[in-house]
Order: C-alpha cells, then structure tokens, then sequence
C-alpha cells in the first residue's frame, strides 16, 4: 500500500491514471466517505473489493461513472441528471442494452451511479474508466469519514490510499430512479 496526498495524485498524475486502468485497487475520497474502488471493467479488481470488504459477491456496488456520456450510454436516463450530480447522491438507474460491466459489479438490471463532487474525482474523470465505488470499511461496518477510521486490515490490503483529509463521513443519498415516484432508499 503506498499513501499519496491528493497533491501528490495529480502530481504522479500519469502513474495513477496507469494504475486506475490496470485495476489497482484505491482507497479514495469523495464528496461524503472514503471509498475503495478500481476500474469496474477489471472483473479480478472489482472481485479483490468484494474480498477485501467481505461482502457477499451477490449484492450489487455502485460505479463512480467518469462522464454524464458514460451514464446515458449505459443506464436508462429519464430525468435530468445535472440535478443530482456532481454531488452527495447515488443515482439507481436501469441498465441499458450498450451496458458491459461484469456481472458482479451488479447481478440485477439495476445501477447505481455517483459523480461525487470531489478533486479526486478530476483523475476518474481523466482515466475515462467506470470506477467501483463503495465505502471503505468491511461489509456492514460504519462508513469512514477519515483515513483513522479505516481498519488497517483493510488498508494494507489496496495498492494506492489517497489521504483527502476529513470527510463528512454521511454516506452518499441513495434514490431509486428506475420507479415512477422518487424513492429514496438511504437518506
């Protein structure tokens, strides 16, 4: 595990966007809780996350998409999304026919989708890859608001952990799209 500040991201911008698409799994800010994820399209990375989290393989985790193209290319959009994001929200949305992630980044016809509004979100968008986002902490246990609230099991076993200070520590605001009414799933 090798830590870096969000300075010294942008700074060995090249090496981590390099990483990112070779599936290097990253502990990461965003705009509420640090998140651990990898490039989505990486089936093995994405399958480290479930192992590293101990989450069960069946339930689904959400995709940091690197673009507005991204998400309308791949999920069904019916709203307009500049409403939610960048920002605190994760965006469950119908997944498209163009839709090519592995399945275990989620079995269902469902997605949920963030853009966080978050400086470290500028290298995802740069690496042009869907990036796994989930909180960092075991399965079931409290989201992190800073890097000391992570169990150093879990941190010793990513490759790059980025320090972007005190978050919120709120998890992000789930709502469910694919339904006629709004339905908030975690507020």
């Amino acid at each position: 595990m090798k830590t870096l500040t969000l300075e010294q991201v942008f700074e060995n911008k090249h090496k981590i966007l390099r990483a990112m698409h070779y599936g290097k799994v990253f502990v990461y800010p965003t705009d509420t809780v640090y998140g651990i994820g990898c490039n989505a399209c990486n089936k093995k990375s994405v399958e480290r996350i479930f192992d590293i989290k101990k989450r069960n393989k069946d339930k689904p985790v959400s995709v940091l998409a690197p673009s507005f193209g991204w998400i309308k290319k791949n999920c069904v959009v019916n709203t307009n999304l500049e409403k939610y994001l960048p920002g605190p929200f994760t965006l469950v949305l119908e997944k498209s026919n163009e839709y090519n992630l592995p399945k275990i980044v989620s079995r269902t016809n469902k997605i949920g989708v963030r853009i966080p509004k978050h400086k470290f979100t500028n290298i995802i968008h740069e690496a042009n890859v869907p990036f796994i986002t989930t909180s960092a902490n075991f399965s079931g246990d409290k989201s992190a608001g800073s890097l000391k609230d992570i169990p150093n099991e879990l941190l010793e076993q990513v490759d790059f952990v980025v320090d972007g200070g005190k978050l919120s520590g709120k998890p992000s605001k789930v709502i469910d799209l694919t339904k006629k009414n709004l339905n908030v799933l975690r507020d």
